[in-house]
């Protein structure tokens, strides 16, 4: 895509462009999207019925949650802004005999075309890795059909979620490679919101969810200390 700026981080791109060799490899760097991809989709089905309907993967990287959506019957697009993780993901879901329409653009890109209209858009960790979250939540709406829903999950910003995310996850325990996450871009429930309410959408649901190193394993749990996913849909 051509002259691709705008609400664009290249240090961010290049960044995942580095993963994009290993994406799929469920024990190398990638590791911890591949562990938390089954409580990702348990929520987005507890919150809709995915069969048939038109769902967008906005920042779907290398295509792990976009697969996984595509089998449970949706019509399933994904975009990313690095051409990279695009090539990964189309050929993965070539392997994988999915149907997948991926394209390289952003979400900013896609609402000025006008061109789609989904019933279920999905945001997952992309917000802290923009420059402005606001745009990209603000173009999810233009996309969004009157009757549809957006998911977002994204990471609180204060001192545990530094001490567990940047300090833990990735310098301690290694699950993200060092320098996945800045602390100042890391997004408050309170602004997500804010923010939300500001591009026309509702709140239905904010549910945090918790990793356990001993386990391996995501769990949701009641506070959105850490990471946290959230519900919207139209006002």
């Amino acid at each position: 895509m051509h002259g691709m700026k705008d609400n664009i981080s290249l240090r961010e791109i290049e960044k995942f462009n580095q993963f994009s060799t290993d994406w799929w490899d469920k024990t190398g760097r990638m590791k911890s999207l591949h562990d938390i991809n089954p409580l990702r989709l348990a929520y987005i089905m507890k919150k809709t019925n995915l069969k048939g309907k038109r769902v967008l993967d906005v920042g779907c990287g290398g295509g792990i949650l976009t697969e996984s959506i595509a089998r449970q019957g949706a019509v399933t697009f994904g975009i990313d802004a690095s051409a990279d993780m695009i090539a990964v993901a189309r050929s993965h879901a070539e392997q994988s005999l999915l149907d997948i329409r991926y394209l390289h653009t952003d979400i900013e890109h896609l609402a000025r075309s006008g061109e789609k209209s989904f019933d279920v858009i999905l945001c997952m960790e992309l917000l802290e890795h923009v420059p402005s979250y606001e745009s990209v939540i603000l173009a999810c709406t233009k996309v969004l059909n009157p009757g549809g829903m957006v998911i977002f999950a994204t990471i609180n910003r204060n001192p545990l979620a530094f001490l567990l995310i940047v300090l833990c996850a990735e310098y301690i325990l290694g699950l993200l490679p060092k320098g996945t996450h800045e602390y100042g871009s890391l997004i408050k429930p309170g602004e997500l919101l804010r923010a939300c309410t500001e591009a026309g959408l509702k709140n239905v649901d904010i549910t945090g969810f918790s990793y356990n190193p001993f386990t391996r394993t995501y769990y949701f749990c009641k506070n959105a200390m850490v990471n946290y996913m959230a519900c919207f849909k139209p006002v």
